[in-house]
């Protein structure tokens, strides 16, 4: 017997007519497990809510492939003992991804937060996102998805990648801090690793121009969250953040009460028809697995 564990039944039909011997489980919840850890070749971990998986992740002994719902391996990749194949779900979220940078932009430029906190009727007077200089710092599909939808504003676009594609217009890492002072906007989207963990420090959030905003839309950790608090307190800054350092994010926390922030709860991909766009992917790679191709979207192919 071959075991496939998924995160939700309703994902079941969605992987279509499998080989008799391989069975789909559902297993949402690590400490309510379907069966036993043997056999489960084949593993989608929840979409939300990942951490608590976490620790089944080097306790699969016959896994070989975790398919991962998320673009991000962070957090799973130190655990994987080696011969497991680990696959992100890369393009999956492109467009809602980059719908929600753009909501975050125009809604945190014409201060949407700060009319509905208000609870009356007041005029405030908000920016505009025409004319705006925009920084993206990560050039891969979500990037690009962001800079398309970024062109009929009548902004300038900038964009930054590890490495630098002179012939897509990419600059390279090294060219990151000089680009800053000119950044009305810079929005993240780039992995975790240990480049990018603390990308955006205290020294950088200081070479941004005065009414620049900050989106994050990465991982918490990619800006140094207790610099950015001191930018947000003064009212230099602005943020859009849809994750934060620490989450679920404590109702006490600063961010909270910050006037000139805008914050999600890691939602940004969330939507309804996210589930199933992953799982057609998920039958895809499933698919491939069972008959001997490569899968899409391995993370060392993406590193």
């Amino acid at each position: 017997m071959r075991k496939v564990w998924i995160p939700h039944k309703f994902g079941i039909p969605m992987l279509g007519d499998l080989p008799s011997d391989v069975v789909v489980e559902v297993a949402d919840d690590p400490t309510r497990l379907p069966s036993g850890m043997e056999d489960v070749e084949f593993w989608v971990p929840t979409f939300l809510d990942q951490p608590s998986m976490l620790p089944l992740a080097g306790s699969l002994p016959d896994l070989k492939v975790l398919q991962l719902p998320s673009v991000g391996a962070d957090g799973w990749l130190d655990r994987m003992r080696a011969g497991v194949t680990v696959a992100t779900a890369r393009g999956v979220h492109d467009a809602t991804t980059a719908e929600w940078v753009m909501g975050a932009m125009l809604a945190s430029l014409r201060r949407f937060p700060e009319f509905i906190r208000a609870g009356r009727w007041e005029r405030l007077t908000g920016g505009e996102l025409y004319g705006k200089r925009v920084l993206i710092v990560g050039a891969g599909s979500i990037g690009t998805a962001v800079a398309d939808r970024l062109t009929p504003f009548g902004v300038t676009v900038t964009r930054v990648a590890r490495t630098a594609r002179p012939g897509e217009g990419v600059h390279g890492a090294g060219e990151f801090p000089s680009l800053l002072p000119a950044a009305d906007v810079i929005v993240f989207l780039v992995p975790l690793t240990d480049e990018t963990r603390g990308l955006l420090g205290r020294e950088q959030l200081a070479a941004l121009p005065d009414g620049a905003l900050v989106v994050n839309a990465a991982r918490g950790p990619v800006v140094d969250e207790p610099a950015l608090l001191d930018e947000l307190r003064t009212g230099r800054l602005s943020a859009a953040l849809d994750v934060t350092s620490q989450e679920p994010l404590p109702d006490d926390h600063r961010l909270w009460s910050m006037p000139n922030t805008l914050l999600t709860p890691h939602v940004a991909a969330w939507t309804t028809g996210m589930p199933e766009r992953i799982y057609r992917l998920v039958a895809e790679q499933l698919d491939r697995f069972l008959t001997g191709r490569e899968l899409l979207h391995r993370v060392q192919e993406l590193r």
